[in-house]
């Protein structure tokens, strides 16, 4: 199983349309294959200069551990934080530890993730989450965190 670039670009584009439907920020996504490579990437006007960075940290951080990073950051920052310092020093930087970053599975196998930021890291994640499913593809976490509007 590979991710196609016609799912990715669902990924993207939903995930944009989902911010705009809840006002969010301006949004950047980043959807990285299984090698955590990118495959598709867009930034809404006015995202800042370091969002591509941030977004594809998230989306790297999952994919390198195989968890989300919402998990990671509510198992492994507050509790093994030398871990998680290790963790952005051996990705050379590229390891953002906060929600926003979700992975891809395709019938339970990861294919994939995706990662979003320009607004608080749970709306981020929300806009992920919505993406990976209108690609009909199965996001892990399979629902946004509870509070994500605030």
């Amino acid at each position: 199983m590979a991710l196609t670039l016609d799912q990715a670009s669902t990924i993207v584009d939903t995930a944009l349309a989902a911010g705009r439907a809840e006002s969010m920020g301006a949004l950047t996504v980043v959807v990285l294959d299984a090698g955590g490579h990118i495959v598709a990437l867009k930034r809404e006007d006015g995202s800042g200069i370091l969002r591509v960075e941030v977004a594809t940290g998230k989306a790297y951080g999952a994919l390198g551990m195989g968890i989300s990073s919402r998990k990671i950051r509510d198992n492994l920052v507050d509790a093994r934080p030398t871990f998680v310092n290790a963790l952005a020093a051996a990705s050379g930087g590229r390891f953002i530890p906060v929600p926003g970053g979700v992975l891809i599975r395709e019938g339970g196998t990861v294919v994939g993730a995706v990662g979003v930021t320009g607004d608080t890291s749970e709306k981020d994640e929300y806009a992920a989450i919505e993406g990976i499913r209108a690609a009909g593809l199965t996001p892990d976490p399979e629902e946004p965190d509870p509070n994500w509007r605030g």
